[in-house]
C-alpha cells in the first residue's frame, strides 16, 4: 500500500474522490478497490493496478486466541511482525513496529539482536493497523488501541511515526483517539522533546529496565549516550509542558534487576506525581530468565510501600513469541 501514490493518482479526479477513497480504505476496511462501490469502475480498476491494497501477511494465533501475530512481507521483500492483543474488557490493542529490526542492541531483546535494516514508511506503519482492522471487522470488532512497542525504536523514525499517528487519529479515517495511542522509547531525548511540542495527546512510555546507570548501560548500550539523570530531566520537562503521566517500563529479569536493592533504588527515582511504573515479566529470548511470581510480588510491594504508583502487565503471546522483546522477522 502506497498512500503517496494514492494521492498522486487522485489529483486528476474531483477533490472529493480522495476523501471517498480514504473512507473506503480506513473506515470500511476494503481489501480490494473493486469493493469501493462509491468510486467509478474505471477508477477502481486503475487503483488496483497502480495502488494495490493487498497486504502480504501470514498470521499465527495463540492457543487461547487472545493474541495474533502477523508476519508482513514489505514491497522490498523485508519482513516485520505486528501483534494483536485482545483484552478481557473488550479492548483490541495492536503492537506496531516502526523499523525493520533495531539498531540499539539491547541484550534482553530479540529484535535488537537481528540488527537494523531500515525505517518503515508511513504507509507501512499504518498497514499494520489496517491488517488487523480488516481481520476484526469480520468479527464485528475494531482496533481500539495502538502501542508503538514492536520492532524498532519509534523516535529513530520520528517523522514517519508521527505521520502515521496523524492518519490513525484522523476523524475522517481510523478515528482512533490520541489517548489510545502509546509510544515506547528507550529514551531518545530529542524525540521526547519533539513530542512535547506536538500537541498530540498520545501516551509516552520509557523503557527503563534498570535503576542505575551501571546496570542499564550493561543491558542497554544507548544509556551511555542518554544516562538516567538526563533522561528523567527531559521527562520532567515533558510533563511540565504536557501535564501528562509517563509510564516507565521495567522488565523483571531473574538475579539481574529484581533484587530488593534494585526495587529500593528504583523507588527513589520514581517517587514523582506523574510517574508510574509498569512491571513486566521478562519473556525469554535466550539470554536471561524471568523473575518468579514471588519475586515480582515482593518487588512490587517495596515500590507500593514507598508510595510509587505501580502496575503489572498481563502477559500476551509468549507461546507464539509475540510478547515484549520477542519480535523477529
Amino acid at each position: 500500500m502506497d498512500l503517496t501514490q494514492l494521492e498522486n493518482l487522485l489529483k486528476k479526479e474531483h477533490p472529493y474522490r480522495l476523501k471517498q477513497a480514504k473512507k473506503a480504505l480506513f473506515v470500511d476496511f476494503i481489501e480490494d478497490w473493486r469493493e469501493a462501490d462509491i468510486l467509478p469502475l474505471l477508477l477502481r480498476e486503475n487503483l488496483n493496478k497502480m495502488c494495490p491494497i493487498k497486504i502480504n501477511a501470514q498470521t499465527l494465533f495463540s492457543e487461547d486466541k487472545k493474541t495474533a501475530k502477523t508476519l508482513i512481507t514489505l514491497k522490498d521483500g523485508l519482513k516485520i511482525e505486528s501483534v494483536l492483543m485482545k483484552h478481557k474488557d473488550g479492548r483490541n490493542t495492536v503492537c506496531i513496529s516502526s523499523q525493520v529490526g533495531c539498531p540499539l542492541s539491547c541484550s534482553f531483546c530479540a529484535t535488537g539482536q537481528i540488527g537494523f535494516k531500515r525505517n518503515l514508511e508511513i504507509s507501512e506503519i499504518v498497514e499494520q493497523v489496517l491488517f488487523f482492522s480488516r481481520y476484526l471487522k469480520k468479527k464485528r470488532e475494531k482496533v481500539t488501541n495502538n502501542v508503538f512497542m514492536g520492532m524498532g525504536e519509534p523516535f529513530l523514525n520520528y517523522d514517519n511515526v508521527i505521520g502515521a499517528i496523524r492518519i490513525l487519529n484522523d476523524k475522517e479515517g481510523f478515528n482512533l483517539g490520541a489517548r489510545h495511542i502509546s509510544i515506547s522509547t528507550v529514551g531518545i531525548l530529542e524525540g521526547i522533546k519533539k513530542l512535547a511540542d506536538e500537541k498530540l495527546q498520545v501516551n509516552l512510555a520509557i523503557s527503563l529496565h534498570a535503576p542505575d546507570d551501571d546496570l542499564r548501560s550493561k543491558i542497554m548500550p544507548i544509556n551511555e549516550k542518554y544516562p538516567i539523570a538526563d533522561l528523567l530531566e527531559t521527562v520532567d520537562d515533558y510533563i511540565i509542558k504536557t501535564k501528562r503521566r509517563v509510564m516507565f517500563e521495567y522488565l523483571m529479569m531473574k538475579d539481574l534487576n529484581d533484587s530488593d536493592a534494585c526495587a529500593q533504588k528504583l523507588s527513589k527515582l520514581m517517587k514523582k506525581p506523574l510517574y508510574f511504573v509498569n512491571l513486566i515479566y521478562y519473556n525469554p529470548t535466550g539470554v536471561f530468565k524471568p523473575s518468579s511470581s514471588l519475586r515480582m510480588k515482593k518487588f512490587k510491594e517495596i515500590l507500593e510501600e514507598d508510595g510509587v504508583q505501580v502496575t503489572q502487565r498481563y502477559r500476551f503471546g509468549q507461546n507464539i513469541k509475540a510478547a515484549c522483546g520477542q519480535l523477529v522477522s
